[in-house]
């Protein structure tokens, strides 16, 4: 039975009371209507925050892969490698476009596409004389993939990477912006992300001209004439001025907002890493992740609970959590899609076995996060107590 306690969200919104200010400047100038100034302000100021040339603002971060793909010229018959351990946005553009994904496993010391998965997947590729057209590498719950490893694998076949950082914008890699180091980068600005627009993306790339074309395609392809006219096939994927302007209040916040979700992980980690079969997803050495969501794996012979029992005692203080990706390779839609694990082991479905998302949103108080403490360490050392 659920209790009267207040509850406590994943990773909800948290607005910083800026984009008022910008929102209603939308309404008086009446650009309510898909594009406008807040739009362009909008691309510049993420552009110049990660440090790419040009970015595109999108419906969505899954409009932005889609649009990426066609970029590369992904088409009928092609192959695309993409990680496993991920939201099935990041694969399902692939079979938009008619093209074939092949899933890449994780490694343990990030939680992303494991490199000696990818090996693999290329020599064989190569010994069946058919390269995949793009890689698709995902950064996990805010932290990045290990990319000077995947972008050498890859530019020694000529592949292009797509950078899947929806989860981890203001995470760096080697100083280096997350979503910056391939040829195309990818935001999400949905309602859990770390900062928000209620529902958006952005493209970001040095490659100018390929971000032309997008925004003509996310234009429904009009052609330039007074008349409505198409030559080709196009999407309504541009973001609305009023979102934008929510984007750029929310932009103002990020630093302190991935400031706010380190905190909550290492408090996390400071209350939790002395119970046995506690195991917190790692922060690699070459970068700094944003933490966008705080992930744990429970070793259940250890702690004598699975995380769905944990999740099950959290949901009865009305607290929110969630199990770990599920790997693409093992869902329905997938099932059938080639799959190359890091090793012997599949990490990715080890890691789905035993792995949970704790509440993470930044607008959490210390005071609401050591009631989801308590309550994790009643159900994880047996002794399931009334928090006050």
């Amino acid at each position: 039975m659920v209790t009267k306690n207040k509850r406590i969200f994943l990773s909800p919104p948290h607005m910083s009371g800026c984009e008022e200010r910008f929102i209603r400047e939308a309404f008086a100038s009446n650009w309510i209507a898909p594009l406008g100034p807040h739009v362009d302000a909008f691309e510049k100021e993420v552009a110049e925050y990660v440090g790419a040339k040009g970015a595109v603002a999108l419906s969505s971060g899954t409009a932005a892969i889609h649009l990426a793909l066609k970029l590369v010229n992904i088409g009928q018959g092609d192959i695309v490698f993409c990680s496993s351990f991920t939201f099935a946005a990041s694969a399902n553009p692939i079979i938009y476009q008619g093209a074939t994904p092949v899933f890449i496993d994780s490694e343990p010391e990030s939680w992303n596409m494991s490199p000696n998965a990818l090996r693999q997947a290329f020599a064989d590729a190569e010994r069946a004389g058919k390269l995949p057209k793009a890689v698709i590498t995902v950064n996990l719950y805010g932290q990045s993939s290990d990319m000077d490893v995947i972008l050498k694998i890859c530019k020694g076949h000529g592949v292009p990477v797509i950078e899947d950082a929806a989860e981890s914008l203001g995470a760096t890699y080697k100083e280096k912006a997350s979503g910056t180091l391939g040829k195309y980068g990818i935001y999400s600005f949905n309602g859990n992300k770390i900062i928000t627009t209620s529902g958006g993306g952005m493209l970001v790339s040095d490659d100018l001209e390929g971000l032309e074309r997008v925004r003509f395609w996310a234009s429904q392809a009009r052609d330039p004439a007074r008349h409505y006219q198409h030559s080709r096939v196009g999407y309504n994927y541009r973001l609305s001025n009023i979102l934008a302007a929510i984007g750029r209040g929310q932009l103002i916040v990020l630093a302190e907002r991935v400031r706010m979700r380190r905190a909550i992980f290492g408090r996390y980690v400071h209350a939790l890493s002395d119970i046995p079969g506690v195991l917190f997803m790692p922060e690699a050495d070459f970068g700094c992740s944003t933490h966008w969501l705080s992930a744990l794996t429970i070793d259940q012979q250890l702690c004598g609970v699975s995380t769905l029992d944990v999740i099950d005692a959290l949901a009865e203080e009305n607290i929110e959590a969630r199990p770990v990706w599920k790997p693409l390779h093992l869902q329905p839609l997938y099932s059938r899609c080639p799959y190359y694990s890091h090793n012997e082991e599949s990490i990715s479905e080890m890691l789905f076995q035993s792995g949970i998302c704790l509440p993470s949103g930044s607008s959490m108080s210390e005071r609401e996060q050591k009631r989801v403490i308590e309550t994790l360490r009643g159900c994880l050392l047996g002794r399931v107590k009334a928090v006050v």
